[in-house]
Protein backbone atom coordinates (compact mmCIF):
# COMPACT_ATOMS: atom_id res chain seq x y z
CA UNK A 1 0.00 0.00 0.00
CA UNK A 2 1.61 3.25 -1.26
CA UNK A 3 1.22 6.52 0.69
CA UNK A 4 -0.19 8.36 -2.58
CA UNK A 5 -3.78 6.08 -2.02
CA UNK A 6 -4.17 6.85 1.15
CA UNK A 7 -6.01 10.46 0.20
CA UNK A 8 -4.96 12.43 3.22
CA UNK A 9 -1.32 12.98 2.12
CA UNK A 10 -0.16 16.64 0.67
CA UNK A 11 1.46 16.47 -2.29
CA UNK A 12 4.89 17.70 -2.90
CA UNK A 13 5.18 20.89 -3.87
CA UNK A 14 5.37 21.55 -7.78
CA UNK A 15 2.75 18.38 -8.47
CA UNK A 16 -0.55 19.00 -8.75
CA UNK A 17 -2.42 18.14 -6.26
CA UNK A 18 -5.11 15.12 -5.40
CA UNK A 19 -7.88 16.06 -7.69
CA UNK A 20 -5.27 16.43 -10.59
CA UNK A 21 -5.87 20.32 -10.95
CA UNK A 22 -3.21 23.09 -11.17
CA UNK A 23 0.26 23.07 -9.77
CA UNK A 24 1.03 24.24 -6.42
CA UNK A 25 3.83 26.43 -6.15
CA UNK A 26 7.02 25.59 -3.93
CA UNK A 27 7.18 27.44 -1.01
CA UNK A 28 9.20 30.72 -1.62
CA UNK A 29 12.31 29.69 0.66
CA UNK A 30 14.59 32.36 -0.73
CA UNK A 31 12.07 35.29 -0.64
CA UNK A 32 11.83 34.51 3.20
CA UNK A 33 15.20 35.01 3.61
CA UNK A 34 15.06 38.18 1.61
CA UNK A 35 12.17 39.25 4.00
CA UNK A 36 14.05 38.28 6.97
CA UNK A 37 16.77 40.49 5.85
CA UNK A 38 14.68 43.13 4.81
CA UNK A 39 12.82 43.55 7.97
CA UNK A 40 16.14 44.12 9.88
CA UNK A 41 17.14 46.94 7.62
CA UNK A 42 13.33 48.36 8.11
CA UNK A 43 13.86 48.08 11.54
CA UNK A 44 17.03 50.17 11.13
CA UNK A 45 15.29 52.63 8.96
CA UNK A 46 12.62 53.06 11.66
CA UNK A 47 14.57 54.03 13.91
CA UNK A 48 16.42 57.01 11.44
CA UNK A 49 13.48 58.37 10.41
CA UNK A 50 12.63 58.75 14.40
CA UNK A 51 15.95 60.55 14.95
CA UNK A 52 15.23 62.57 11.91
CA UNK A 53 12.04 63.66 13.45
CA UNK A 54 13.98 64.60 16.22
CA UNK A 55 16.54 66.35 14.77
CA UNK A 56 14.07 68.12 12.75
CA UNK A 57 12.23 69.53 15.92
CA UNK A 58 15.53 70.85 17.29
CA UNK A 59 15.87 72.55 13.82
CA UNK A 60 12.29 73.96 14.01
CA UNK A 61 12.90 75.32 17.68
CA UNK A 62 16.61 76.56 17.14
CA UNK A 63 15.62 78.74 13.67
CA UNK A 64 11.81 78.75 13.70
CA UNK A 65 11.61 76.92 9.96
CA UNK A 66 12.23 73.29 8.90
CA UNK A 67 15.37 72.18 6.89
CA UNK A 68 14.11 71.29 3.46
CA UNK A 69 16.90 69.06 2.72
CA UNK A 70 16.43 67.07 6.03
CA UNK A 71 12.64 67.39 4.83
CA UNK A 72 13.46 65.73 1.67
CA UNK A 73 15.85 62.97 2.65
CA UNK A 74 13.18 61.98 5.63
CA UNK A 75 10.70 61.23 2.81
CA UNK A 76 12.98 59.49 0.49
CA UNK A 77 13.06 57.22 3.74
CA UNK A 78 9.89 56.72 4.54
CA UNK A 79 9.28 55.87 0.15
CA UNK A 80 12.23 53.22 1.29
CA UNK A 81 10.50 51.95 4.34
CA UNK A 82 7.39 51.66 2.37
CA UNK A 83 8.97 49.79 -0.33
CA UNK A 84 10.68 47.12 2.44
CA UNK A 85 7.18 46.44 4.09
CA UNK A 86 5.07 46.23 0.99
CA UNK A 87 8.08 43.64 -0.11
CA UNK A 88 8.04 41.65 2.93
CA UNK A 89 3.82 41.79 3.10
CA UNK A 90 3.57 40.50 -0.52
CA UNK A 91 1.85 43.70 -1.79
CA UNK A 92 5.03 43.91 -4.47
CA UNK A 93 7.83 41.53 -6.12
CA UNK A 94 10.20 44.33 -7.12
CA UNK A 95 12.91 43.90 -4.73
CA UNK A 96 14.08 47.07 -2.86
CA UNK A 97 17.81 48.77 -2.39
CA UNK A 98 20.01 47.10 -2.23
CA UNK A 99 19.02 44.92 -4.38
CA UNK A 100 16.73 47.18 -6.56
CA UNK A 101 17.07 50.97 -6.98
CA UNK A 102 16.69 53.31 -4.48
CA UNK A 103 13.61 55.25 -4.39
CA UNK A 104 13.87 59.18 -5.52
CA UNK A 105 11.40 61.41 -3.83
CA UNK A 106 8.62 63.32 -5.60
Amino acid sequence: MSDASSGNSIPPAGTPDAQGGAMRPPFPAVRLFYSIGYGFIAWFVVHVIFILAVVQFVMLALNGRLNEELKHFSLTLVQYLWELMAFITFVRDEQPFPVGPFPKHA
